[in-house]
């Protein structure tokens, strides 16, 4: 399979782009993003349904506001996350809040908000989760996040279904559990939840996340446990380079075959699989350095615009904006970060002049939401390719004055 390319992206626009707003500059197309979430939609159509966005993967308001015009729910894991998700004009009562880490506060600000369900990850939540709305007079929707001990096959930080990983309740207590949530009075138990990780390109580990679940499911409902929704999580893979992930509605068709004469409300949280491909990171080269062993082209993001390839060793396309015809070399695409860790791409055969435009590809998912301040660095600015031609600033470039504003010197 070939890799991802800028075809659905115009570099007349691109350059327009880098002209006015400068670089690094994060891009992201709107008709792309319309299509992935409409594919997610017309898979489920016909069965009872929500698709939570999840927020972490993206959460710059003009794509959270874009989703939840299109009639989108939201997976969050912080308070942040759902004042962004309320912000941006989404519905609480459409959210799911997952994490495990759940402090007091982000628990009654979704309370007060009041969101669909809580995922509780451990029994010390669930009990405080039970003490915080009994204290406020409510009760709480709660599903279990189950982990369901299946290999996702994929990168060791982002593999969540494991018995090794903080997420979830282990499978054998999660019966015992569920019985102790149905009698608390500050709970109302609603659904179950699993995730078993991110970028997965294989159906068969869903499939067999979801048949677990299932078991449970029925265990569940034989003890007087019953549920309004299954809540499938997101982790669906994207083509970064050769990957083979299944497509949306393959994965989907596949859910729902299992699911065929079951009364719940399916629950998926796509994340990557939605925002992905529709975004790319602009950088321009600023110098070029030829080396003893290696060339190195010196662009102006850095590993604190793009972290994963620093974090996972992950891969992104880098092409040229108006490519060259000739002079193809193997170049080491690197920022200009006091690290040596700072790199977007090793060995990539490009041919360069200083001041071209690259494209840094697949950037629209962990790209800006991971983004930091390293070396006292601005974030970039964040631009939408709207459907009716317009290059809408959905995010001013931070300027220093704004990375100390907060600190304060000692007299």
């Amino acid at each position: 399979m070939t890799p991802p390319d800028l075809s659905p992206f115009d570099p007349a626009r691109l350059e327009a782009i880098a002209e006015r707003w400068d670089t690094p500059c994060y891009v992201y197309h709107e008709g792309l993003l319309r299509n992935t979430f409409q594919a997610f939609s017309s898979a489920l159509e016909g069965r009872p349904h929500r698709l939570c966005y999840a927020v972490k993967a993206n959460s710059s308001l003009a794509i959270l506001s874009l989703f939840a015009r299109m009639g989108a729910g939201f997976d969050i894991v912080s308070g942040g996350e759902l004042q962004r998700v309320l912000a941006a004009g989404g519905d609480a009562g459409s959210v799911v809040f997952s994490g495990v880490g759940k402090r007091a506060d982000e628990i009654r600000l979704a309370l007060q908000a009041g969101i669909l369900c809580f995922n509780v990850e451990s029994e010390a939540e669930l009990l405080r989760i039970d003490r915080i709305a009994n204290e406020m007079g409510l009760r709480a929707p709660v599903s279990l996040r189950v982990n369901p001990d299946v290999d996702a096959g994929t990168h060791p930080y982002i593999s969540t279904g494991l018995k090794t990983s903080k997420f979830g309740i282990a499978y054998d207590d999660a019966l015992r559990l569920y019985q102790r949530a149905a009698s608390l009075s500050g709970v109302r138990v609603v659904g179950i939840d699993c995730h078993i990780g991110s970028q997965i390109t294989e159906i068969t580990p869903f499939i067999d996340a979801l048949d677990r679940i299932l078991l449970l499911v029925d265990m569940l409902t034989s003890v007087g446990i019953m549920l309004h929704h299954i809540d499938l999580g997101g982790g669906l893979g994207i083509r970064y380079h050769d990957e083979s992930p299944p497509a949306i509605g393959d994965y989907v068709h596949a859910i729902r075959s299992r699911l065929d004469g079951r009364p719940q409300h399916v629950l998926l949280e796509p994340g990557r699989a939605l925002v992905g491909n529709a975004g790319l990171l602009l950088t321009r080269v600023e110098y070029l350095k030829a080396g003893e062993e290696r060339n190195f082209a010196i662009v102006d993001a850095a590993m604190n615009d793009l972290m994963r390839p620093a974090l996972y060793d992950a891969w992104h396309e880098i092409v040229p904006v108006r490519p060259r015809t000739a002079g193809r070399i193997n170049w080491e695409v690197v920022g200009p970060v006091c690290e040596t860790g700072d790199f977007i791409g090793h060995e990539r055969a490009l041919a360069l002049q200083e001041g071209d435009l690259l494209a840094i590809l697949s950037a629209g998912a962990y790209g800006m939401s991971m983004s930091s301040n390293y070396n006292s660095r601005p974030r970039a600015a964040e631009v939408l390719l709207r459907d009716n031609g317009e290059n809408w600033l959905m995010r001013e470039r931070e300027r220093i004055t704004m990375l100390y504003a907060n600190e304060h010197i000692p007299d």
